[in-house]
């Protein structure tokens, strides 16, 4: 294997989100201009393209270990917009998923996050089938929620029915129970795909 390959240059650019996300960009701005995080963070996808296309190692590391990659929505407006076909949204998915795969998320205050995002959306689909699931969601971890999603979590049952919803039930309908066997299968497309990998790897390297 060349030293290309071993390196994290090397690895980004097989990434296959890379490889349809860089292309050649020429600093006209259009996608900062355009894209929602800009307005709110310190967030430049013109630059950060930019930059990607002439990296090093050194300074990659520091990219997957910052804050910027954690800023952008996915929202894609980036990619409606680009007149050279770029997608910083892309470039960001596979600047996360390399920065998760090597650990350098656990140094960020956002990329450590995916701590929580990781026990709440990624067990929940493992043990429910839903990104987010109202049994698990409760004020005592989730204060912000208040006292309107307290009372709503207490009285689920009834005001599910009365709004047609199936909650916990068999068949069709909105929050119905899924079944063992759909779970079963969703479960082994996280594990070909090596999703649960990257669930524990997410735990082992917040818990170093």
């Amino acid at each position: 294997m060349s030293q290309e390959r071993e390196s994290l240059v090397g690895l980004l650019k097989q990434d296959v989100l890379y490889q349809e996300a860089v292309h050649a960009c020429i600093n006209c701005g259009t996608c900062t201009a355009i894209c929602p995080a800009a307005r709110f963070y310190d967030y430049d996808p013109r630059r950060l393209i930019s930059d990607i296309q002439n990296v090093n190692e050194q300074e990659l590391v520091e990219i997957l270990k910052s804050d910027i990659i954690w800023y952008c929505g996915q929202c894609l407006s980036c990619k409606t917009r680009c007149p050279r076909n770029n997608v910083p949204g892309f470039l960001i998915t596979a600047l996360r998923s390399l920065s998760q795969d090597k650990g350098y998320f656990a140094a960020s205050n956002e990329g450590n996050k995916q701590l929580t995002v990781k026990r709440i959306v990624g067990e929940n689909i493992i043990k429910y089938g839903y990104c987010v699931f109202i049994d698990e969601i409760g004020t005592e971890n989730h204060p912000e929620q208040g006292p309107v999603w307290e009372w709503y979590r207490n009285n689920a049952d009834s005001i599910l029915k009365k709004l047609g919803a199936n909650y916990k039930g068999e068949g069709p309908g909105t929050l119905r129970r899924i079944s063992k066997e759909d779970l079963d299968e969703l479960y082994n497309i996280l594990k070909e795909t090596k999703a649960l990998d990257r669930f524990d790897n997410i735990e082992r390297y917040c818990n170093d």
